[in-house]
């Protein structure tokens, strides 16, 4: 009997800091991000920001730094979610950024 194919849930969050000229706040935001490794129900964890690639207008760089995780489903995601480690990193980062976008999506 085959095992039912794993469908990993994707959370792809991105941050527009308010002082985008603040090495100071991008490093505080990239702690922050950091941090969230902790948290044990994240399989994978990418922080990045724009990459200096060729400009065309599909490519969004206005972004300062995006966070890309893993989790095995919606339930890995929702403990991530209410989890204290990330609510102590929004109550601590929040202050920096203008903007978030989220965007989840799940394997097919």
């Amino acid at each position: 009997m085959e095992k039912p194919e794993r469908k990993q849930l994707i959370h792809h969050v991105f941050f527009w800091l308010k002082n985008r000229n603040s090495q100071e706040d991008l490093a505080k935001l990239l702690e922050g991000l950091r941090g969230l490794r902790k948290i044990e129900s994240i399989r994978e964890l990418h922080i990045g920001v724009p990459a200096d690639t060729e400009k065309r207008d599909v490519v969004d760089t206005s972004y300062s730094v995006s966070g890309l995780m893993f989790f095995d489903d919606t339930v890995g995601q929702r403990t991530y979610h209410y989890h204290p480690i990330h609510t102590k990193f929004v109550e601590l980062c929040e202050e920096l950024w203008e903007k978030v976008i989220v965007y989840d999506s799940m394997d097919i």
